[in-house]
């Protein structure tokens, strides 16, 4: 026999409560449309994920049991499931089921207190599994994203000892590189072990320092992925799945014969007035490939960006161009994101920029379609000069002269901005964010920092795919090519002030990624003591500056800012001893 199910995966806007409710009906009745029993939403669908401090509000949990009594009307003759924030003795991250007008519950079991997720902060966690139950006899799991991550409960109390053949995960799981076929990995494992049908329905698109990537899937109880949803893009999968395979799977699986129920199990069984089998599936399966990781980076990067951009409505961007590898990605980034008519370029060249930085920041423009406008600084920088000749007199040029073009920048963008409404697009990466190769109030200034957790040798591989994606050159060779440089002095190259980027970023990715220690960092990475000792305390005097700094996208396993949380104020000397 086989269950049409139906697997929506949405953008949910945090706090739109009435969008969100609209939008969730108009992809259940496309669902019914295509004749689909089981519908499923993912995690928070109904408020957003994460909701974060709104949780405290009562209007905002009163609005979602409003909302779902909409969202029951449309429920007649399928089952729809959906996560909202429940309130009853306490607050809940929960699973709304709804059937024939009816509103059932489910409370996630696990909550997630680590990396970016602070679930206990403001969850309570539920004690009783739940098994749906239909008329035709199908028995469904639910579970909401935590709990299928554990490998006994809550699924061994829904198919062992309650036979559950199809487990619902509602999700709202956060995209990082890889992260979406690790899942999928995990997913097959929990399929296969407990020889059942897993239904993993993900949340995709931006929220602040998050991006989501759908890609629901269907994966059998022998481990296989039957259907898999696009990343990156909103999409309702619809599947077919035979339930026969799950007592062919089971009779070949001695395991359950001598497997004990959990005796502290607090089973809940809810009996439906609804038949879901059908006696022919005609669906195909539909899978989406893993794209390679350099589109699937941009893709997120692209997805994260323009949410970022819509959702705080703002319509147009601003990007600083210096001619350099990060500005000319992040201005790709943008016009993907939101159209090449929405994106302002502009060169600010002082008397230090050369005269191709300027040149291919105009080509670039050009080659993308968006507006460009060259500001010079000079006259600004000596106008400050000149003010600051009697104080400064007697001392050799330093930094301060560097960075304050850079604050003339950064206020020059900023300006403009508080003008025209553009929101500044700032263009720093994680290479510079973690030593502090950068200026507070120059090339940190703006409103979101798009590539924020892109390292410099990442830059270059995404910018060379995004040439290859559009079929010519977009980013000009030069820009490729010629060091990188922030061009505040005469001849000045960043592997002047660091190591060169590709032994850079290999140190920092195992520091501040896998917290390796800086001995094991010499033995991986075959550098001397004193370059792994100087970037380490680079990376931690920089905190008080990485505070200061726009949000911007995770796309790695750990960020800065949620992902790891460090004091400014510190003594590191018990780092550096080996």
């Amino acid at each position: 026999m086989y269950v049409r199910v139906a697997l929506c995966q949405i953008n949910s806007f945090v706090g739109d409560i009435e969008g969100n409710t609209k939008k969730i009906i108009e992809f259940a009745k496309k669902a019914k449309e295509a004749g689909a029993k089981l519908i499923c939403f993912p995690e928070l669908a109904l408020c957003g994920y994460p909701p974060e401090d709104l949780v405290f509000n009562t209007k905002f949990i009163r609005g979602q049991r409003e909302a779902l009594e909409t969202i029951k009307e449309v429920s007649d003759g399928v089952i729809i499931i959906l996560g909202f924030v429940d309130l009853e003795e306490d607050i809940y991250n929960s699973a709304a089921i709804l059937c024939n007008g009816k509103i059932y519950k489910y409370k996630k079991i696990h909550l997630p207190n680590y990396g970016v997720f602070d679930e206990m902060r403001y969850f309570s966690s539920g004690k009783e599994k739940l098994i749906l139950q239909t008329q035709d006899n199908v028995k469904i799991g639910v579970s909401i994203c935590e709990d299928i991550w554990h490998p006994t409960e809550p699924l061994f109390s829904l198919t062992i000892e309650g036979g559950a053949e199809i487990i619902v995960n509602i999700s709202a799981s956060p995209y990082h590189i890889s992260k979406p076929k690790i899942r999928e990995d995990m997913m097959k494992t929990r399929a296969a072990d407990y020889s059942s049908y897993v239904l993993f329905c993900n949340l995709v698109g931006g929220q602040d320092e998050l991006v989501f990537d759908g890609t629901s899937s269907v994966i059998s109880p022998w481990g296989d992925t039957e259907a898999r949803a696009p990343l990156f893009k909103e999409y309702i999968l619809i599947k077919d799945i035979d339930t026969t395979q799950v007592y062919l799977k089971r009779v070949h699986d001695p395991r359950r014969r001598t497997e004990k129920p959990s005796t502290d199990s607090k089973l809940k069984v809810i009996s439906l007035d609804l038949s879901i089998t059908q006696k022919d599936g005609e669906i195909k399966n539909e899978i989406y490939d893993f794209p390679k990781w350099e589109e699937e980076v941009f893709q997120a990067l692209v997805t994260g960006t323009r949410d970022y951009i819509l959702k705080n409505k703002f319509s147009k961007a601003l990007i600083a161009l210096s001619g350099g590898i990060d500005s000319s990605l992040t201005a790709c980034i943008a016009t993907e994101a939101i159209g090449p008519e929405n994106v302002l370029g502009i060169s600010m060249p002082s008397q230090f920029s050369s005269h191709h930085s300027v040149e291919d920041a105009e080509i670039l423009s050009k080659n993308l379609g968006i507006k460009f406008l060259k500001i010079p600084i000079m006259r600004i920088y000596e106008a400050f000069m000149n003010e600051l000749s009697e104080l400064f007199a007697g001392t050799p040029f330093s930094s301060a002269e560097e960075n304050l073009q850079a604050r003339i920048r950064g206020n020059t963008i900023m300006t403009i901005s508080n003008k025209y409404g553009h929101i500044v697009l700032a263009c720093g990466n994680k290479s510079e964010m973690s030593v502090g190769y950068a200026t507070l109030y120059g090339d940190l200034a703006g409103g979101f920092a798009v590539i924020k957790d892109l390292y410099k040798t990442d830059v270059y591989k995404i910018a060379k795919f995004y040439n290859e994606m559009k079929g010519k050159e977009i980013i000009p060779k030069r820009v490729f090519e010629k060091p990188p440089s922030a061009e505040l002095r005469p001849n000045q190259k960043d592997e002047d002030d660091l190591p060169p980027y590709r032994i850079l970023d290999a140190i920092l990715k195992l520091y501040i990624e896998k917290d390796t220690p800086p001995e094991i960092i010499e033995k991986v990475v075959g550098v001397d003591k004193q370059t792994i000792k100087r970037v380490i305390e680079m990376v931690e005097k920089a905190e008080y500056k990485r505070r200061q700094a726009p949000p911007g996208i995770k796309i790695s396993s750990r960020a800065f800012g949620k992902d790891r949380r460090m004091p400014i104020t510190k003594k590191i000397d018990c780092i550096l001893k080996f």
